[in-house]
C-alpha cells in the first residue's frame, strides 16, 4: 500500500546537548547545576515520540526516513556567512553558546544542519508529490532563529531555509507558515516580515516568551504588509479557544492567501502539563487543529501540508501529542490512549470563561 504520510527523523539530532541552564535558568551564582540536563529542550520528548510511533505500529504506516543535511548555499539563503563561520568554530572548539538560550556542545552545527535538512526533505517530498504530506522531527528546533541572532534553543531557522531551498528549486511560489508552538514564531516573522508571498501566522500565549514580540497589531511590512498575522492568547486559553482561533483567525487568512503548501510550526508545549507555559490544550486540540489543517489544504493546495517539530517538554506528554498529529496525518485507525487525556480535560475552563477567553482575544486580533 503507497504510504500517503513521510516522516523524517535521525537518530543524530537527538545528541544535539546544551548544558548550564535550569530549565531557563543560566547556572551560577545560588543556582544550583541541574542533577541531569538542564535545558527543557532535551532529547527525550523527542525521543519518546519515536518511541511511541514504533511500538503502536503507527510508524509502519509511514514513509520513515532522514535527509541530507542543509548545505552552506542552503544556510546562506538566510543566514550570513559571518554567522555561520562563528556557529562552526565555537561548534568545533566544544561548544558554548551564541545569542539567548541557545548554549550547544561539540557538533552542535553538523546537527543542527541536518535538523534543517529534514525540514528540507520534508517539504521538498510533498511538494514534488512524492507524498501528501510529511513530518520532520526537527531538532534543534527554529522558530526563533533570527538569520544572525541564534535564540531560544534555535540555531537554524528550519522553516525559513527550506522555503527558500523550494523556492530556489522552483517548487511552489506561495508559502503559508502556520506556527501553533505556544512561543512566538519571532525569527521567521522577522525573516519574512515585507516578504507578500509568505503568509507567517503565529498562535501563541500572549507574552509569553520573548516578551516583547507577537503582538496583534503587527502585520507585516512594505510590500509584506498583511502577510503576517499574530494571535496572541490569553493564558489559562485552552481547547476551545484554540479551536475558536483556527476558525475565526487562522481559517480566513489561509482561504484568502491561497498558498501552495501549508508549513506548521508544530510545538506540543502548548500542552496543559509543559513546564514553559499557562495553556490548557490537550492531545485532542492538537489532534483537531491538524484535522483542521489538512482540511484547509485539501481546499487550498491540493492537501500540501509539511509539518516540523518545534518546542513541548513535557516527556510524557509530547509523545501522545505528537501521535495524534500523525494519526491525523496518515489517516491511521491507530491510537495511542493518552494518559492525560481525563485530566487535562477536567481543567478546561468554564463556559462563561471560554465567552470571555474568545470576547478577548477577538477585540484584542480587531483593535
Amino acid at each position: 500500500m503507497e504510504k500517503q504520510t513521510a516522516f523524517f527523523w535521525d537518530e543524530r539530532c537527538f545528541w544535539h546537548a546544551g548544558g548550564n541552564y535550569v530549565l531557563t535558568a543560566p547556572v551560577g551564582g545560588l543556582v544550583q547545576p541541574p542533577a541531569a540536563g538542564g535545558l527543557p529542550e532535551s532529547p527525550e520528548t523527542k525521543r519518546r515520540f519515536k518511541n511511541l510511533i514504533d511500538v503502536t505500529g503507527l510508524s509502519a504506516e509511514l514513509a520513515c526516513g532522514t535527509a541530507p543535511a542543509a548545505t552552506r548555499e542552503d544556510l546562506l539563503r538566510v543566514h550570513p556567512a559571518s554567522y555561520l563561520d562563528a556557529f562552526k568554530a565555537k561548534s568545533d572548539a566544544g561548544g558554548g553558546e551564541l545569542g539567548l538560550r541557545t548554549p550547544f556542545g561539540p557538533g552542535a552545527y553538523e546537527i543542527a544542519g541536518l535538523s534543517t535538512g529534514l525540514v528540507i526533505g520534508a517539504v521538498e517530498a510533498v511538494l514534488k508529490g512524492n507524498v501528501a504530506n510529511a513530518y520532520a522531527l526537527s531538532r534543534p528546533p527554529g522558530h526563533h532563529c533570527l538569520p544572525n541572532h541564534p535564540n531560544g534553543f534555535c540555531l537554524f531557522n528550519n522553516i525559513a531555509v527550506a522555503i527558500h531551498a523550494a523556492r530556489a528549486a522552483g517548487l511552489a511560489e506561495r508559502f503559508a507558515v502556520l506556527d501553533w508552538d505556544v512561543h512566538h514564531g519571532n525569527g521567521t516573522e522577522a525573516i519574512f516580515y515585507e516578504d507578500p508571498d509568505v503568509l507567517t501566522i503565529s498562535l501563541h500565549q500572549e507574552r509569553n516568551y520573548p516578551l516583547d514580540t507577537g503582538g496583534a497589531a503587527d502585520r507585516g511590512k512594505g510590500a509584506g504588509e498583511g502577510a503576517n498575522l499574530n494571535i496572541p492568547l490569553p493564558p489559562g486559553g485552552g481547547h476551545d479557544l484554540y479551536l475558536h482561533a483556527m476558525e475565526r483567525w487562522v481559517e480566513p487568512a489561509l482561504m484568502a492567501f491561497r498558498p501552495d503548501i501549508i508549513i506548521v510550526a508544530c510545538g506540543f508545549d502548548a500542552s496543559g502539563v509543559d513546564p514553559l507555559s499557562r495553556m490548557l490544550a490537550g492531545s485532542e486540540t492538537f489532534r483537531l487543529m491538524a484535522r483542521h489543517t489538512l482540511e484547509m489544504a485539501a481546499s487550498l493546495c491540493e492537501g500540501r501540508v509539511a509539518m516540523a517539530h518545534e518546542g513541548g517538554y513535557s516527556e510524557l506528554h509530547v509523545p501522545f501529542c505528537g501521535h495524534a498529529v500523525l494519526e491525523e496525518m496518515a489517516g491511521s485507525g491507530i491510537e495511542a490512549a493518552d494518559p492525560l487525556l481525563a485530566r487535562i480535560s477536567g481543567q478546561q475552563p468554564s463556559q462563561a470563561l471560554n465567552s470571555l477567553y474568545r470576547t478577548y482575544l477577538d477585540s484584542q486580533m480587531l483593535a
